[in-house]
């Protein structure tokens, strides 16, 4: 394995774990006051129960590796819609009053480069898809 694959692996790991993370403490904490907190923000209640499914199911699969490109670009879009819709006005590295949107950020950077990148190893996307398959997803 080179040192490139390494970081790659460790990266969507990581990410993938993260994501799981804040997954499951949205249901933990009452995934009704999560759907709640997004209509506060002008967001349609059930899309908080979509968000925290995507964030537990997509973190478990992205840390596994299955489905990785697909994942990564739904925590794009969440992250995007986070930043623009809650954190963009506490500015990047927060106001005081609240966090900035480094850190969503920084993950949607890493999720870019997760769907850049064709595989990463040891993964369920590189066991269970062939090489020919592989070629034809690059680009």
């Amino acid at each position: 394995m080179k040192k490139t694959e390494i970081g790659a692996l460790i990266l969507r790991i990581f990410l993938g774990l993260s994501f799981f993370i804040h997954g499951l403490t949205k249901f933990q904490n009452g995934i009704g006051n999560t759907a709640g907190w997004f209509e506060s923000i002008g967001i349609p209640g059930f899309m908080g129960y979509v968000v925290a499914s995507i964030e537990l199911i997509g973190g478990l699969l992205l840390f596994v590796g299955f489905g990785t490109r697909y994942i990564a670009t739904l925590f794009v879009f969440i992250l995007l819609g986070a930043i623009v819709k809650v954190k963009i006005a506490a500015g990047f590295m927060g106001n005081g009053q609240g966090a900035g949107y480094e850190l969503e950020l920084a993950f949607a950077v890493m999720a870019i480069f997760l769907i850049l990148k064709s595989t990463t190893p040891l993964s369920l996307d590189t066991k269970l898809f062939s090489k020919s398959q592989e070629s034809k997803a690059n680009f």
